[in-house]
């Protein structure tokens, strides 16, 4: 669920069509060397030592909703490659270890969850788990000493197939699959961060969201492309239902109450409209005279000449495609190795 290759992707929108293709990895076609060459925030992410470009977006939430403040406790879910947990420990750890006055048992405690191994970041704890799994919720804990997160932020996407309504429902159930260890670790009036993909069913998942936070609000950043169905939901005040058990989570999900506190109505998006509908709160978070994600920026002159592109701060430890590529390493020198060889003589 790691976010380095969807930070990757490049979009060649096609001008004389409403699609866009993305390829998967950087490609050497023209157009996505000029993309990957003209985005802003995938350059400023280099340049500033980002792991990826999502870094900005998890700044900017912050400096909106202000979520960094008072936080000693916080845990990032599907955390590789990194660059939320770089966000939580340059803007928690690192000031706090650096203050004269911080003694070591005071220090912020991040603990960050990824089935995928990732680089080590300073101040941050690798467990390398699944977080629908009760025990990552225990280990995590063991980590607080036995104490709740003040925070709890997921940046976890699946796999985007183009299909809208197909990836929208796969990301609401990750959502959910990551609501699953928020109930066990986050601590009463605690914070949730989540990316979600925006759809005709985002009603349905508000609703859900507000069965255990008194605020939810939908949000945008500067640096989330508009082109893009991507935001993220802002969970402030965690307060679950009177007499809630963690393993009645679904069974409770299923039969959500409206944001009014009626019960016993059955939760789908079909009664979300007309005299019941709601309406969600939707912000843009960041400077809006910085940036344009969407917008092409001209590479910086320099003395030396042409611009010289950086190579990625922290490149993946344990790529899922690592097994394909040194297969075909493997094949293309059986076959230089073939190709070698003097022919048999007759």
């Amino acid at each position: 669920m790691g976010k380095a290759s969807k930070d990757k992707r490049v979009s060649c929108v096609r001008l004389s069509t409403q699609f866009s293709y993305s390829c998967a990895q950087p490609c050497r076609c023209s157009p996505c060397r000029y993309a990957i060459a003209q985005d802003i925030y995938y350059r400023k992410a280099k340049e500033e030592g980002w792991r990826a470009r999502s870094a900005f977006k998890l700044l900017q939430i912050d400096q909106e909703f202000n979520i960094f403040h008072g936080v000693k406790r916080v845990v990032d879910l599907c955390a590789a490659p990194g660059s939320w947990s770089q966000v939580l420990s340059r803007n928690l750890y690192v000031p706090a270890k650096q203050s004269p006055d911080c003694k070591e048992g005071d220090l912020p405690l991040i603990v960050a969850i990824d089935l995928q191994p990732m680089a080590p970041i300073e101040g941050v704890i690798q467990v390398q788990g699944d977080i629908t799994n009760a025990r990552t919720a225990e280990v995590v804990i063991r980590h607080f000493d036995g104490c709740k997160a003040d925070l709890v932020v997921c940046d976890g996407a699946p796999d985007v197939t183009g299909l809208h309504d197909m990836d929208e429902f796969v990301q609401s159930q990750l959502i959910l699959a990551a609501l699953t260890i928020v109930t066990h670790v986050l601590k009463v009036g605690g914070k949730f961060v989540a990316k979600i993909f925006r759809g005709k069913d985002t009603s349905l998942l508000y609703c859900q969201l507000k069965l255990f936070f008194s605020q939810v609000t939908f949000a945008k950043p500067k640096s989330s492309r508009n082109s893009s169905i991507e935001a993220f939901a802002v969970c402030e005040n965690y307060s679950p239902p009177e007499g809630f058990k963690e393993e009645d989570l679904y069974h409770l999900l299923e039969k959500v109450g409206t944001p009014s506190g009626a019960n016993d109505l059955d939760c789908r998006s079909g009664w979300l409209e007309g005299p019941n509908k709601v309406y969600i709160p939707f912000l843009a978070c960041g400077d809006l005279s910085g940036y344009d994600s969407d917008r092409s920026y001209p590479l910086p002159s320099t003395e030396g000449g042409s611009y010289r592109s950086l190579d990625p701060v922290q490149p993946p430890i344990a790529p899922p495609y690592k097994t394909a590529l040194e297969m075909k390493k493997a094949s293309s020198h059986g076959a230089s190795a073939d190709a070698a060889k003097p022919p048999a003589e007759s």
